[in-house]
């Protein structure tokens, strides 16, 4: 029988948990919603349904097969999804009054109160993202997740939860936590892009194979495993610009009309 094409969608393409959990997640908003006896915005809908459908996209199927055994460039677009795409949209996709209602334990007690104040700052949730994000790209975290699959768990894992930290203070909902003023989030998003950009460079410049894990994968594209790490490199270095200035532009937008209608 000839092996399954890593292109194609099979059962053993699907993680059960990865689909549990955004239907558990999916069936809480609702349940929120409904108990509130009000409904959300379309687009607020549609942002809270599109990160959770981009997150089990990207943890299934061809994409997650052809990251974890073929192709870095495959896992780069994995990991853009999992923190320039997903974040920004669960969290924009939640309604103030939901995220506080999941802060509001954590406010309880002075120590967690701390955590939570000090982690949803700019800088803390800034060194947070570029740690994770610079952390498990470098070749060894990165062979040994690929190796080894909780590690592999850990990093996506952790990678999500860093992203959600470093989107907070450009599209936090909440009114405990909230996000900063517009012109801090323009200030913000001009070093947001930094970190991937910098992985981007490492990745795109070396001159030799970084993650031997690749060098040795089947090939399933015409490309070697160098182009396919330059490659990778690339897909990381052009959202990484294209989306922070596409908030940028939005948080502008958003700025402008506020001074407007106070104006008005």
């Amino acid at each position: 029988m000839a092996p399954a094409s890593p292109w194609s969608w099979t059962a053993a393409s699907i993680h059960p948990e990865v689909v549990l959990a955004c239907g558990l997640a999916a069936t809480a908003w609702a349940w929120a919603w409904h108990a509130r006896a009000q409904r959300p915005a379309p687009g607020q809908a549609a942002r809270f349904v599109g990160s959770l459908l981009a997150l089990v996209l990207a943890l299934n199927g061809p994409l997650h097969d052809l990251s974890d055994r073929y192709l870095f460039s495959a896992h780069m677009v994995q990991h853009l999804v999992l923190t320039l795409v997903v974040p920004p949209l669960l969290l924009t996709g939640l309604p103030g009054w939901m995220v506080d209602a999941l802060l509001r334990p954590c406010l309880a007690t002075r120590p967690t109160a701390a955590v939570v104040r000090t982690l949803t700052r700019p800088l803390p949730a800034f060194a947070a993202y570029a740690v994770a994000l610079v952390g498990w790209h470098l070749p060894g975290p990165t062979n040994v997740a690929l190796e080894i699959h909780g590690w592999h768990v850990v990093e996506h894992l952790a990678l999500l939860a860093a992203s959600v930290l470093g989107w907070w203070p450009i599209a936090s909902p909440s009114r405990l936590a909230p996000p900063l003023p517009y012109a801090a989030q323009l200030l913000y998003l001009f070093v947001f892009g930094m970190p991937m950009t910098v992985v981007a460079a490492m990745v795109t410049a070396a001159e030799r194979v970084l993650y031997p894990f690749y060098e040795a994968a089947p090939r399933v594209t015409a490309l070697t495993a160098l182009a396919d790490q330059r490659l990778g490199g690339v897909i990381m270095w052009v959202p990484s610009a294209i989306i922070p200035l596409a908030a940028f532009t939005l948080v502008f937008f958003r700025w402008v009309a506020a001074e407007v209608d106070e104006a008005a």
